[in-house]
């Protein structure tokens, strides 16, 4: 494995050990060239750029409503699904979203 000197995380893969170490030393080469906007990762730029552009390539089988991120889809699927994987440890209640939990 490759382990960060800066706090100890290991990778599997060289290159995505790369990646991490961005995001200790702020680089972020990858810039919006409409708001200007920059990202340590191509691919957090790409996904970015779909807020310009109004690509929402995730779309809902149930509902036909699209998303940007494909875990955003899956968040709203539980909308159809009635999905509750958040359990409160205390009350019985569960929750759709990990932030309604917190929030409780």
């Amino acid at each position: 494995p490759h382990r960060c000197g800066e706090c100890g995380k290991s990778f599997a893969q060289r290159s995505a050990l790369a990646k991490h170490r961005k995001t200790h030393s702020g680089e972020r080469p990858h810039r919006c060239g409409d708001c200007g906007k920059s990202f340590s990762r191509g691919s957090n730029l790409t996904q970015h750029r779909r807020i310009h552009t109004g690509e929402r390539p995730f779309a809902c089988g149930d509902c036909g409503k699209g998303f940007i991120q494909r875990s955003d889809l899956e968040r709203h699927q539980r909308v159809h699904t009635g999905e509750r994987p958040y359990p409160c440890g205390q009350g019985g209640k569960s929750f759709s979203v990990s932030s309604h939990l917190d929030r409780h």
